[in-house]
């Protein structure tokens, strides 16, 4: 594919509790397994805030899906990074490289600034790998990329929505994706990650990270329509498209692209219905 096509890169990250870094830093001299060092900290966490997320400083990449999206704003591809090994530094090198190698398109995210970016920022000093492209350290502090707010090099969808924060999102891409009748969250959600990466099941993750970026590339979608880049009828034209897109995925039996249109849905046009009161 050439790098000139692509404009755009929608991104997800899914990550895991780092045991022996936590038994390390919050167990010193103990002697303590890393499952049972996540599941005290998780524990301590539900106890004081109701939520047994651990802090993504604690934590490492197990899943990177990307899709690679044209200036008109059509789907290219989406892929898994380091398909089928996932191996953690492999997976965040080939983000960062990518990012290079396509040209530096936009990033697209939602939620990124507080999460994805930050943990992908991390685990590149972690493994050694050097982003001169993306800290732009001589550049001015609002023309580096890695700024909140230079739109040129990522757009995060949720501060976009929130104005930057000015307000809360509450129900997150699950609830912006069900507002375009996209499936958001479906068997699988965030919060089971941890578990489900414990007990071995790492293609379901890989499907539930390839199934968020669909979400969130749709979600971009509306706001292109949202800022005046986009027509409503061509943002229809765009999701027709990629939902014949998502068929083919799912007729070479690829799971996650059957699950997806197993819980897909069609936006309520308010304009065409006679009814479009809740």
């Amino acid at each position: 594919m050439a790098a000139s096509t692509v404009r755009y890169l929608v991104f997800d990250v899914e990550s895991v509790a780092d045991g022996k870094l936590i038994a390390q830093m919050r167990h010193p001299g103990q002697q303590i397994s890393p499952e049972d060092a996540v599941a005290c900290y998780r524990a301590e966490l539900m106890e004081k805030y109701q939520s047994d997320f651990i802090p993504y400083t604690y934590q490492i990449p197990i899943a990177i899906a990307v899709a690679k999206v044209a200036e008109d704003f059509s789907l290219l591809d989406l892929v898994a990074l380091d398909e089928p090994e996932y191996r953690p530094h492999v997976m965040v090198e080939n983000f960062w490289r990518g990012w290079e190698a396509y040209r530096r398109p936009t990033l697209v995210s939602f939620n990124g600034h507080y999460f994805d970016l930050p943990l992908l920022e991390l685990a590149a000093f972690r493994y050694g790998i050097s982003l001169p492209g993306w800290f732009a350290a001589a550049a001015r502090s609002f023309d580096q990329p890695r700024s909140r707010y230079n739109l040129q090099a990522h757009i995060d969808l949720c501060d976009l929505l929130t104005n930057f924060g000015t307000t809360r999102f509450t129900g997150g891409l699950n609830l912006a994706a069900n507002l375009l009748g996209k499936p958001g969250k479906m068997e699988i959600q965030g919060h089971m990650v941890q578990d489900l990466y414990q007990q071995g099941r790492l293609s379901e993750i890989q499907d539930y990270c390839r199934c968020d970026v669909l979400d969130t590339y749709f979600v971009f979608l509306r706001t292109r329509v949202l800022v005046g880049q986009l027509s409503l009828e061509d943002e229809h034209r765009l999701v027709a498209q990629t939902k014949q897109w998502i068929q083919q995925q799912a007729d070479r039996g690829l799971t996650a692209y059957q699950l997806y249109l197993k819980h897909w849905g069609d936006w309520q046009n308010p304009w065409i219905n006679t009814d479009p009161r809740p």
